[in-house]
């Protein structure tokens, strides 16, 4: 079950970065900073997550779909590393509730998850954008968690 988990996040993650590579959009549009977590039904996790992501908006599949890549300190004290794909469900001016999927790297740390090829974990899950404030709903994880909620603030580039 973990292979055919991870082979079908890392099969995700490969087809949305050549999309994003012919893209005419280059830059990226927008930009997140994670602020926290809250781990839902477990304690002992850090849960000041700073970190900064930029988005490319309409930046995969034909437009269907925004990519994401950044860096944020994990619950485990820890530099990590992503790349997600979020499939808009509803996106209206200043509100969207997207599905997505991530790759994650977590430096000696995979092995706390159920699902994990070394150190890469796959993520999936749900997030919602109210204004310049998101929150993203990962259900279970790491071992012991039943779910885990970052949130933080995002903003249009404006070019």
């Amino acid at each position: 079950m973990t292979i055919r988990m991870t082979a079908a996040a890392l099969a995700f993650a490969a087809l949305a970065l050549p999309p994003l590579a012919l893209s005419a959009q280059t830059r990226p549009d927008r930009i997140s900073f994670l602020l926290g977590s809250e781990h839902i039904g477990a304690s002992g996790y850090e849960e000041f997550n700073p970190g900064v992501f930029a988005t490319w908006t309409n930046g995969a599949f034909q437009g269907r779909a925004d990519v994401s890549v950044g860096g944020f300190r994990n619950s485990y004290g820890d530099g990590s590393l992503a790349v997600s794909l979020a499939l808009p469900l509803i996106r209206r001016e200043t509100w969207g509730i997207d599905a997505f999927s991530a790759l994650a790297w977590y430096p000696g740390n995979g092995d706390r998850f159920k699902y994990h090829a070394g150190d890469i974990v796959p993520l999936i899950g749900l997030q919602t954008r109210i204004g310049p404030t998101f929150i993203q709903y990962v259900p279970g994880g790491d071992r012991g968690v039943d779910a885990t909620l970052g949130f933080g603030l995002t903003f249009p580039l404006g070019y």
